[in-house]
């Protein structure tokens, strides 16, 4: 091969090495809106500039004319991806786009048809023949109605998808319009060299310009590809997720300048893009209620703010996130602003809805809790008509066990519990047998046995009903004593729960002044004399001096 089929070859092997390279990077990147369609039509553009080299590089008519009828093929697939990229690129719908497409493949169809039965209609190729020319030689047939017709039609389909695409260069975002323009300008460059090529103008020595256009326009693609990241970053995703949204948003660069705005935004601003993008934030939100003036030199923030609105309260939360570019470099701000005006009066009706439980659950609970109470207070009075001397014994250790807790500054809430604890401290006696509890002599070993398991009958009671779970203390564990002597379970000093030691004491005191069937009432001296005697064994010493300290104030 000489050096000038060489140097007139050149132009077109980096054509086809630019398209391989494009159709490549599209392909890493099919998973974008148009990318697979725009892929078939760069590989369209490949095998066309293909099949011109080696077209040019064939001697024989019969060669000439199977890789001429190749490029039509390639160029089939041209005119049909190119349109469908443009619908998918920029989000044009149709009814029923399943079908449109496929009734967009008729006429492709049919010129598939006429081009493999060409030899016996020969509509594509009425008379070739092959004419010498430098440096190759040139295969030269009219152009027949077929010819014509693949072209216009080509034209109104190409032209369609160029229309959507101008359409999209409408976006407000410089960057979508120079994508759409890199893509436009590409596909009319091909289509410029088919129209030299039907009027029979020349610009190169072959007769079809075409390739060299398609060189051109690769070019053009592939640094768009690059410069302006295509298929990476794509208008697909904005419509969809900017404009799209409902919530108000406007992003800044660096200088506090507008330079993006959803239509939300511009709804509650009441203004045009032109009057808001390009223009300073201070000066478009100078009025505005959402605190995004405030908040323009932040990189993160969270705010909520409230406004007055035709007599309602409108709450919007503010977030505020930075924006980075591919080097980590912080570009701008985004604002999102959100409407949480029906979550706050949700909250509202939610705390009122709760108040209003908890007062209805605090007027239930009392009602419950003086049910138990009037409850328990049966109980006892049961149990003093079971044992006629001790009746209001229940009554009085109650009223002095609370006054000994207090002065222990026992917490009021366990105040109730040793209230509900004291009255049921003898609860256990309802499986004492009357004659035992009233007898008046001494007890024998089998009935000093029934009395001893009144505590654990007591226990196995209450333990059931867990209202009355932590007045369980003083029924269980009144018989208890300091030294561990007591019953039933043995437990000695502060192993005894506190409500049982101070109880232990104010029922040995109102059982020693009062009459019993088996003594009578100690004066208030010996009793208080027995009481001090036996600190520190029968009784817990700390209890013993406050008990006497409210005694000799005479509290008790």
């Amino acid at each position: 091969m000489s050096r000038a089929e060489l140097l007139y070859l050149f132009p077109y092997f980096i054509s086809l090495i630019i398209s391989l390279g494009v159709f490549y990077y599209t392909w890493q990147r099919r998973s974008a809106k148009g990318a697979t369609f725009f892929m078939w039509y760069v590989a369209g553009q490949a095998l066309y500039i293909f099949g011109f080299i080696v077209e040019l590089l064939s001697h024989s008519l019969v060669e000439k004319v199977f890789w001429d009828a190749f490029q039509w093929l390639a160029r089939l697939i041209i005119l049909t991806t190119f349109p469908a990229f443009a619908v998918q690129y920029t989000e044009y719908k149709f009814k029923d786009s399943r079908r449109v497409f496929l009734l967009s493949l008729i006429v492709p169809g049919l010129l598939f048809i006429l081009l493999l039965t060409d030899s016996r209609h020969h509509l594509y190729y009425p008379n070739p023949h092959i004419v010498a020319s430098r440096p190759f030689p040139e295969l030269l047939y009219d152009f027949t109605w077929v010819i014509y017709g693949y072209a216009l039609y080509g034209y109104v389909t190409g032209f369609f998808g160029v229309g959507l695409l101008v359409r999209r260069l409408l976006r407000t975002h410089s960057l979508y319009r120079t994508q759409v323009a890199i893509i436009t300008f590409g596909f009319l460059i091909p289509v410029f060299g088919t129209i030299l090529t039907l009027l029979d103008i020349h610009i190169t020595p072959q007769r079809d310009a075409a390739p060299l256009t398609n060189a051109l326009a690769n070019l053009i693609i592939a640094w768009g590809l690059f410069r302006y990241r295509l298929f990476e970053v794509v208008p697909v995703g904005r419509d969809r997720l900017f404009e799209a949204m409902v919530d108000p948003v406007v992003i800044l660069d660096n200088q506090n300048i507008v330079v993006d705005v959803n239509t939300a935004m511009l709804n509650l601003l009441d203004k045009n893009p032109i009057d808001v993008i390009g223009s300073p934030a201070k000066q478009v939100f100078e009025n505005f209620p959402i605190p995004i003036k405030r908040l323009t030199h932040v990189s993160y923030a969270r705010d909520e703010t409230v406004f007055e609105l035709q007599g309602k309260s409108i709450h919007y939360e503010l977030t505020v996130w930075p924006l980075f570019d591919n080097n980590k470099q912080m570009t701008g701000r985004i604002y999102i602003s959100h409407d949480i005006t029906a979550l706050k009066d949700l909250e509202r009706e939610l705390r009122e809805l709760n108040l209003d439980l908890e007062n209805r659950v605090r007027a239930r609970t009392q009602e419950l809790a003086e049910a138990y109470d009037t409850t328990l207070e049966g109980w006892a009075r049961a149990l003093e008509l079971k044992d006629k001397e001790t009746e209001g014994h229940s009554r009085r250790v109650t009223e002095t066990t609370l006054a000994v807790a207090r002065a222990m500054d026992v917490q009021e809430e366990e105040l109730e519990h040793i209230r509900r604890g004291a009255i049921l401290h003898d609860i256990g006696k309802m499986s004492i047998p009357d004659h035992i509890l009233r007898k008046e002599g001494p007890l024998t070993e089998s009935e000093w046995q029934l009395i001893l398991k009144h505590p654990e009958t007591a226990y196995n009671l209450l333990k059931q009903i867990p209202f009355l779970e932590k007045a369980l203390e003083i029924p269980y564990c009144h018989h208890e004593k300091w030294d561990g002597s007591g019953y039933p379970r043995g437990l000695k000093e502060r192993e005894i729960p506190l409500a049982a030691r101070i109880f232990t004491l104010v029922d040995v005191w109102d059982a020693l002044i009062s009459d019993r069937p088996y003594h009578k009432a100690w004066k208030r001296e010996e009793a208080i004399q027995y009481i001090m005697g036996e600190s520190g064994k029968y009784f817990d010493p700390r209890v013993v001096n406050v008990f006497l300290g409210l005694a000799e104030k005479g509290e008790i």
